[in-house]
């Protein structure tokens, strides 16, 4: 009996000590301060860009017309080929215009005859005035018809001239060298009646013209960077201009400003610039569309910070601040323009402040975070920033 009442204190004991065990709270363990990605504002000069939309055009558009009126006989070119100066490209049926030359040279003898009698006339009569042997009336008539003679030669001479200048619009060559389109009319075809017809357009594409439009707001914001300046209408020294073609490729060749439009077109609200670009290869044609981008000024010591690390809510923009100690305080910032994947920021930062870029959602103002540098930005991003200007 007393081994039992042993064993049986000894259980309960246990039993005691193992709820009293039980009972006890653990001392609670502190959790440890979040994990964020923090990077340093960067202060560099940064190029601000105008970027445009525009189209190309032919140095020279040379629309090739039927000048006088006949049925086309021959097309002399290949169409979509280039051709030179002087290479021939239509002829339209000479025969009737010869005849008509061949009638004007006729008239022009026929007055130069009545000319040569009216002159003979005259002088004959003129001596015979003097000694009374025929009447002054005619004398005066003789004179009268010597002007309509020379009248009728000078006539006769520019019929001649007019029908030879017809004859040789029977031929037409191109007047440039340049890319000639396809033909708009065929052989066999009557050209020329009541029109100057259309037969195909030459365009010289070395060098090639494109076509932009500067809003007015833009043109304000170049010209108030040179007040008072005649030539603020848009940067007409300036070359190293760039164009990215539709395929999001970049031309190879950079081109400059050729000209500026006097004034700004009421309908549109823009004011035309025409650009020029080499074009040795070719590669433009006339209507391709591309964007253009034009180096306006370089923005020294700009602050800029990686988009990411920016939040909008309701049209204001903040930033959450590290300081040393790892603590967090959010900063309301102005924003500027967007450089590739990063942001200017115009108001709010000051240089080699570290703004958070990863883990802005579990973060509030005020607290304690782990602060690590963000990854390195990839070697693709590296590159200057340019700012683009709207």
């Amino acid at each position: 009996m007393g081994e039992d009442v042993r064993r049986t204190m000894l259980a309960a004991a246990l039993v005691s000590a193992a709820l009293s065990a039980a009972c006890e709270k653990p001392a609670p363990v502190a959790a440890p301060p979040p994990e964020v990605y923090v990077t340093s504002v960067v202060q560099r000069d940064v190029p601000v860009y105008l970027e445009l939309v525009g189209q190309a055009k032919g140095f020279q558009d040379v629309d090739i017309r039927a000048r006088v009126e006949g049925y086309l006989e021959k097309v002399s070119f290949s169409e979509g080929t280039f051709v030179r100066r002087g290479d021939p490209l239509y002829e339209i049926d000479r025969k009737p215009l010869e005849a008509t030359l061949a009638q004007a040279k006729a008239d022009l003898a026929t007055a130069e005859a009545r000319l040569s009698k009216a002159n003979n006339d005259v002088a004959r009569y003129t001596p015979l005035v003097a000694k009374q042997a025929v009447s002054k009336q005619e004398l005066d008539n003789s004179l009268s018809e010597q002007d309509a003679a020379k009248s009728q030669v000078e006539a006769g001479k520019a019929a001649v001239e007019k029908a030879t200048l017809d004859l040789s619009y029977t031929r037409i060559a191109s007047p440039i060298n340049g890319l000639i389109g396809t033909t708009q009319v065929k052989a066999g075809n009557l050209v020329g009646r009541g029109e100057s017809t259309l037969l195909t357009t030459v365009s010289q594409i070395d060098p090639m013209l494109f076509l932009v439009g500067v809003t007015e707001a833009d043109y304000l914001r170049i010209a108030r960077r040179a007040p008072g300046s005649a030539k603020a209408s848009a940067p007409r020294t300036r070359e190293g201009i760039e164009l990215t073609l539709s395929d999001g490729t970049k031309y190879p060749q950079t081109g400059r400003v050729n000209t500026v439009e006097r004034a700004v077109d009421p309908t549109t609200g823009t004011l035309g610039v025409e650009l020029l670009f080499p074009n040795p290869q070719q590669i433009l044609r006339p209507g391709q569309y591309g964007r253009v981008r034009i180096l306006l000024e370089t923005k020294p010591g700009a602050l800029l910070i990686p988009q990411r690390a920016v939040q909008e809510l309701q049209n204001l923009y903040s930033v959450a601040l590290v300081d040393d100690s790892g603590k967090v305080a959010f900063r309301n910032v102005k924003v500027g323009q967007r450089v590739d994947s990063l942001w200017v920021i115009e108001e709010g930062l000051e240089p080699n402040e570290k703004v958070v870029v990863e883990g802005l959602q579990r973060i509030q103002d005020g607290m304690t975070v782990s602060a690590k540098p963000a990854p390195a930005t990839p070697a693709g991003n590296t590159a200057p920033a340019a700012v683009e200007a709207k």
